[in-house]
């Protein structure tokens, strides 16, 4: 990222070719798959207008998952595309390690079936496999609060699997 702040368009270029399994991956469970491409850009275009406030002291991976995040709120914030998501997170992409396409289509559905609070830090702790703290930097929100939300998505998880 020192190299992108600098300018080095081939640095930005390989960042995004390293982050962009990831990030599409997080977008696609976090907006759904027709909102998607729109967040992926609309994430390294504010990378590249931000790259001068990032702190190399800081991982990249949180700095970015924290810009795709935020605009994922926003986008649900303004309504329209809350029910687009949900009904994409019904649809997960071809490739999840999930071996049953009927466990993983149940599991879909019960995620969109979450508030979003409690959706977003399954999807970065299961998906993204990032720990309590890298969580809690990326959505701005206390430790604490953290183990609180995936504890009750849990909860509800396991509730709608026994109601079903």
């Amino acid at each position: 990222m020192v190299q992108v702040q600098a300018g080095d368009e081939s640095a930005l270029e390989m960042l995004v070719d390293r982050w962009r399994l990831r990030l599409f991956g997080f977008l696609q469970r976090r907006a759904g798959a027709s909102d998607a491409d729109d967040l992926f850009q609309e994430t390294w275009l504010r990378v590249v207008r931000a790259r001068r406030r990032f702190d190399p002291r800081l991982r990249f991976s949180t700095w970015l998952f924290q810009i795709a995040n935020n605009l994922c709120r926003d986008r649900f914030r303004r309504g329209a595309a809350a029910a687009r998501g949900r009904e994409a997170l019904a649809q997960l992409p071809p490739g999840d390690p999930e071996p049953d396409p009927g466990l993983r289509l149940d599991l879909a559905r019960r995620l969109a079936g979450l508030p979003d609070r409690l959706r977003e830090v399954l999807v970065l702790r299961y998906y993204r496999d990032l720990g309590e703290r890298e969580i809690a930097d990326v959505l701005g929100i206390p430790p604490g609060t953290v183990k609180s939300r995936l504890h009750a998505a849990l909860r509800a998880l396991r509730g709608a699997e026994e109601g079903a």
